[in-house]
């Protein structure tokens, strides 16, 4: 069975990163190579500039420096723009981001992102956390 491939929105992203927050389980499995990240160059620079908001500029160089030498994060800049996004049109660049890569999932808790996961062409599957969490733990209990 091949790894969970996913796209994290940018508040999941964040909150990941802070040890003290429940979701930092994301982050730490990421680091373990046990589910392929995919990011684009604009997501890239949304979550570059979001960390340096919230955390500083230091831990933002640094976290997304590592973050590009992990085997497991995969760079996809999408070449077509499907626009299916249309009451949050800067939540675009995860799905176009997620159809270019094939992805698994989309994890986020934006109710907008989550407006479209019923969308027939082409299909996006959206997680919020818990959902995320759930299939996570199912997909890694049924590895070898």
């Amino acid at each position: 069975m091949s790894k969970l491939r996913v796209l994290l929105d940018t508040n999941i992203f964040l909150v990941s990163l802070a040890s003290n927050y429940s979701y930092h389980w994301i982050y730490q499995s990421l680091i373990e190579n046990k589910f392929e990240l995919v990011v684009s160059n604009e997501i890239l620079t949304e979550y570059q500039e979001q960390i340096s908001i919230r955390y500083g500029i230091e831990l933002t160089d640094a976290s997304l420096d590592y973050l590009l030498w992990l085997p497991n994060v995969i760079l996809k800049n999408p070449s077509y723009l499907w626009q299916l996004v249309e009451n949050d049109k800067d939540d675009n660049k995860f799905v176009d981001c997620y159809v270019a890569s094939q992805a698994d999932f989309i994890i986020s808790n934006d109710r907008h992102l989550h407006q479209i996961k019923n969308n027939q062409f082409p299909p996006i599957a959206v997680l919020n956390y818990s959902e995320f969490e759930a299939e996570y733990k199912l997909n890694i209990t049924s590895q070898p």
